[in-house]
């Protein structure tokens, strides 16, 4: 399990809570594949002869999928999406309700036969849940633990019960941190939160519930086993001991002892007498209950053991783990047989009648032959061994090179996934980002459009990395991560906006060459777009056709509040997103943020609705979007000083400090040397870069028109004679080079630039 740091900054008690970010999420492919490894599996029979069963998948890529199975086939027919960290597991409740667990500190429930919509989110826990538990029989219980320690146990029926009758209102985040018994809340003037987390904007009654807690461990919970009445629940993590509780009232019945390393996975039979446990020490361990003891240890594994998943009658159980390999041992004989062996550790397995689903770190999904009905058909292929009960034993055997073959070597079917994104490089011009993945796949990203721009099939990264290199500076506007498989872009107020281009960089026709684009801002229009269209619907307006953005009367509350506020000039009275920030609808980004309630939330741009506002998103990212406001941001001029080339017979211009923007380019300042000295006139209407104000401070000032010569791709030393060219450190500037890009590959030094020229007669 994998902690991530929180974005907050606790660090010093005195500096102002840090912005929340606003993330989005990229994808490759279609959205009926995972794209990282599978923590956790669940199968639903139908009770219909003739029905249809599923297969839930939770995945590391933060969703979990529903799979119709067939005969020798599994097709995609719903995502789940609202977590925004990895599914850890996920169990069925009452056989229509699928609850999930995640990194992001959070249980959620959603209908099982559903489009995906969640119904619920739960609260309580202070770190990653990493484990459920439900009672087959008592279909109202669900167990969950965590790495803070804590054990709950939710009566599902009672913890979602429906807030409203409205459609809108569908999901509750009103839980609060109370440890007690399991009874309803009712607290008036909280909010409601939709499965979106938008939230409904008039008043209603919250229910609060308040899941029963398990008292006792002090360290992390990593599985919990419930019997299928609901009356007994075991729990091991990081203490290496097993901890049996009451869950109808959260008290303690007994300690066992017996595993020297982490439980990782547990088992009860379904009268709760037996209970099987597999832990890091590589050993599985059947502990009696009722005699409070361990009555037989299995030395089956060389390494951790993960997964466990038993027959129907208890008598046999399949285990796997770090060691890639699956085995089928029977628990009376102690016979042991290798089914398969993986490229991959095994994470968790799913019976399913003569067969048995396999999760692993990587994110496809296989289903192999097992048996399930009549295991004993397995061993007689032969090739068995006798478990030990000294997990040394099996560590010999491997020394050894005596392993067993394994009974099968390819699975019945495999249910593909997408490759995950295991590295990645930010490219210089802050807009492309190449990755490579566990296929050995590297790929360029433009992050903007949010697509796949090259596919460079398997090449060395590093290699590509270098030949991809421009000589270009500008600011670090996102930073990116694959912690979910894919390319995740985050957003923080006010790094994001200090980023621009020229409008003729980015090919945006229908602006001025010379207008500056804010590379954030547009990014964060072309990913609300849907959702602006969506509001100006819900509020009966129509969508402008000179492209006027929302009036003022849309600001909201905090922004009004907020001191730290400019409004970008180029930006006013535009809301139209350009053709390079237009983001791909057939496999559309999620975003994941938070506004002033209701925590973290995920969902594809294209599903917003329109009604989420300042409680779900960042203030900024709404007067950004809304009002056209930008915070104020770092000082984006360039200062530097203009001088003859030394021996250089011509006129000194200035010696004052200059200052320019930054994305200001060479030929800028060729242009204005030349009218400074009045070596000829601009021809063909090409435009100076302004006028210069003497004295020390003095700026250089864009056209309004800009250099039409130069940016039609002509040369002007074609058209102009005599020539200018610009030096520093001695080295002739491509007129195409900026100002930041000069003084970060040339200049490089602390001090104020330094730029010379000189007169080149023409050819």
């Amino acid at each position: 399990m994998h902690r991530v740091g929180s974005a907050a900054n606790n660090g010093n008690s005195n500096r102002p809570p840090k912005e929340k970010r606003l993330t989005y999420v990229l994808s490759d492919a279609n959205d009926t594949k995972h794209c990282a490894g599978l923590n956790c599996l669940a199968v639903l029979q139908s009770s219909a002869s003739d029905g249809c069963n599923y297969l839930f998948t939770g995945s590391r890529d933060g969703t979990l999928k529903r799979w119709a199975l067939g005969e020798d086939a599994a097709t995609c027919s719903a995502t789940f999406e609202s977590h925004v960290d990895w599914v850890n597991d996920t169990v069925i409740a009452g056989g229509s309700t699928l609850v999930s667990c995640s990194s992001d500190t959070t249980l959620k429930t959603w209908n099982c036969l559903s489009d995906g919509t969640c119904t619920r989110t739960l609260r309580q826990h202070s770190d990653y849940v990493t484990c459920l538990a439900a009672a087959e029989k008592n279909t109202n219980w669900v167990a969950s633990g965590g790495l803070g320690g804590e054990v709950f146990i939710w009566d599902i029926e009672a913890a979602v019960t429906p807030l409203s009758k409205s459609s809108d209102v569908m999901e509750d985040d009103c839980s609060i941190g109370i440890n007690g018994s399991a009874n309803p809340l009712t607290i008036s003037s909280l909010r409601t939160v939709s499965s979106n987390n938008s939230i409904n904007a008039s008043t209603k009654q919250c229910h609060v519930y308040v899941p029963i807690t398990a008292k006792g461990h002090k360290e992390s919970v990593y599985a919990l086993a419930m019997n299928d009445s609901g009356t007994l629940l075991v729990s091991g993590g990081t203490e290496k001991v097993l901890r049996v509780w009451d869950p109808r009232t959260g008290s303690k019945t007994m300690k066992l002892r017996g595993h020297i390393d982490n439980t990782r996975a547990l088992l009860l039979d379904s009268t709760g007498r037996y209970c099987l446990s597999g832990s890091s020490d590589s050993m599985i361990r059947l502990w009696d209950l009722g005699q409070q003891r361990c009555v037989h240890s299995y030395a089956v594994h060389t390494d951790s053991v993960w997964a466990l998943a038993s027959t129907p009658t208890f008598g046999h159980v399949y285990s796997g783990g770090r060691d890639l390999s699956l085995y089928l041992t029977d628990l009376t004989t102690r016979e042991s047989i290798l089914l398969c062996k993986k490229e991959h550790p095994i994470l968790q397995l799913a019976l399913d009648d003569d067969s048995i689903w396999v999760a692993t770190t990587d994110s496809s999904v296989h289903r192999w032959p097992a048996e399930g009905q009549n295991p004993q058909k397995v061993f007689q292929r032969g090739g068995s061994f006798l478990a030990g009960n000294l997990s040394f034993s099996r560590a010999r055997v491997s020394l050894e090179g005596t392993a067993p073959a394994p009974v099968y070597t390819e699975p019945i079917f495999t249910i593909p996934g997408t490759p995950a994104i295991v590295q990645h490089e930010i490219l210089n011009n802050r807009r492309d980002v190449l990755t490579k993945d566990t296929a050995g796949s590297v790929k360029l990203w433009d992050i903007i459009k949010g697509i796949v721009i090259e596919d460079y099939g398997q090449v060395a990264f590093d290699e590509k990395k270098e030949q991809l290199f421009e000589m270009v500076s500008i600011p670090s506007w996102f930073t990116v991560d694959a912690r979910l498989g894919s390319l995740s872009v985050h957003l923080d107020t006010p790094q994001c906006f200090s980023a621009e281009m020229y409008s003729a960089d980015l090919n945006i026709n229908g602006k001025s060459e010379d207008d500056k684009v804010n590379l954030g801002r547009e990014t964060l229009k072309g990913l609300l777009a849907h959702w602006m269209t969506k509001r100006r619907q819900r509020l009966g307006l129509q969508t402008p056709a000179n492209g006027n953005v929302l009036s003022r009367k849309d600001t909201t509350p905090r922004s009004l509040a907020h001191s730290r506020i400019e409004v970008d000039g180029n930006a006013l009275n535009d809301s139209t997103v350009y053709p390079p920030f237009e983001l791909s609808t057939v496999s559309p980004p999620s975003i994941i943020t938070e506004g002033s309630q209701g925590g973290p939330w995920r969902k594809k741009i294209t599903e917003l609705d329109g009604i989420e506002d300042e409680k779900d998103f960042p203030w900024w990212v709404l007067d950004c979007v809304l009002n056209n406001q930008l915070p104020s941001r770092e000082n984006t001029k360039c200062s530097f000083y203009l001088h003859p080339c030394e021996g250089s017979a011509v006129q000194i211009l200035t010696q004052g400090k200059l200052s320019a923007p930054r994305i200001l380019r060479i030929q800028k300042v060729i242009n204005y040397v030349k009218e400074k000295m009045v070596l000829d006139k601009p021809i063909d209407n090409l435009n100076t870069i302004g006028t210069f104000a003497p004295g020390i401070g003095g700026q250089l000032q864009h056209s309004a028109v800009g250099d039409g010569s130069f940016r039609s791709g002509l040369k002007p030393r074609q058209k102009l004679r005599p020539s200018v060219e610009i030096l520093c450190n001695n080295q002739v500037l491509s007129p195409d080079m900026s100002l930041a890009t000069v003084r970060a590959y040339i200049w490089k030094k602390p001090e104020d630039l330094v730029l010379n020229y000189r007169v080149i007669q023409g050819r």
